[in-house]
């Protein structure tokens, strides 16, 4: 008995350790070079830099549980609990929250972890999934899509009309990640909101949610000047370094890299935790819920042990 799961992000990562904790073989497939997905680092300066994902926050009892052990082992860590907000006029207060968690390895190591003993391909290029349920010809006992629904939607042979129609017709939000880092730390804030910006919606220390203290920023932009940048994304560097320098009164960086997310989150959350239908093809992520890190972990937990239970 195999599951094949195309996507090695968090949610395909939570997906195959619930099945492989229950006594169900799985084989990972995802297209990139290393486990991750939405939960990328990036190489700035002989540094790994967070440009995916900003943070962890917990409300789902088991997924606190898991936290709890990543911190417990020092993969993951507490950052804060507040936020700054910022306008026209600068800095302002500080917007008090849930405790958020980063993690000293990146968050893309806590995903590796969960997918630790378990075979992934990666540089694996998925291009048909149908009726039997088959990846690519191939027979599996299911199959799961833990990929945002644009991405899975063209996958799904026609004969899967349920899971085709529980993908399709549904927005998703682009976003840009600039990673800059700097000679020396100048800004007093851990995080930021910036409100009334065409350019930026939130900045990230990323040497204080690490714990390394490096001099590193993460800003992502606003969804509309994303889509403007799809098709050249470095494009968009030299206006978002200068927004970032506006908002914090920040000297230039000595260098920068701007990530791009074509589809980094969806415009409405669903009710529904993950699709498994009669056909054996399940679909999760963090498009199954509110768009947040614990969503997808959520998302795939649930899928991979509804599957163990039907197989």
């Amino acid at each position: 008995m195999v599951v094949a799961i195309v996507g090695a992000g968090l949610a395909g990562a939570a997906c195959a350790r619930a099945l492989t904790s229950a006594g169900v073989r799985v084989q990972v497939h995802d297209r990139g070079l290393v486990p991750g997905g939405r939960m990328a680092s990036r190489r700035l300066d002989g540094r790994y830099v967070d440009v995916g994902a900003s943070y962890l926050t917990t409300r789902d009892e088991g997924f606190r549980a898991q936290v709890d052990d990543w911190v417990a082992r020092g993969l993951a860590r507490p950052w804060t609990d507040a936020f700054h907000l910022a306008g026209p006029d600068g800095v302002g207060g500080r917007k008090a929250g849930p405790l958020r968690y980063g993690s000293a390895g990146g968050l893309r190591s806590l995903v590796a972890d969960l997918l630790a003993g378990i075979p992934v391909r990666q540089e694996s290029v998925v291009a048909h999934v149908g009726p039997g349920p088959t990846l690519d010809g191939r027979a599996y006992d299911a199959v799961v899509l833990a990929l945002p629904d644009p991405q899975a939607a063209p996958l799904l042979d026609p004969a899967l009309g349920a899971e085709r129609a529980a993908v399709q017709d549904r927005a998703w939000e682009p976003v840009l990640a600039l990673a800059a880092a700097f000679a020396q730390r100048t800004w007093k804030v851990d995080g930021c909101f910036v409100e009334g910006s065409d350019v930026l919606g939130w900045i990230a220390d990323d040497g204080r949610r690490r714990g390394d203290g490096a001099p590193v920023l993460v800003a992502h932009s606003t969804s509309p000047f994303a889509a403007q940048h799809l098709a050249d994304p470095a494009a968009a560097g030299p206006a978002m370094v200068e927004a970032l320098r506006g908002v914090l009164q920040l000297d230039a960086p000595q260098s920068t890299h701007v990530q791009r997310w074509t589809y980094a989150r969806p415009v409405d959350a669903r009710e529904d935790s993950f699709f498994l239908g009669e056909a054996r093809v399940g679909l999760c992520g963090d498009g199954w819920g509110s768009p947040r890190v614990e969503t997808a972990w959520v998302s795939g937990t649930r899928l991979g042990r509804a599957l163990a239970e039907r197989l």
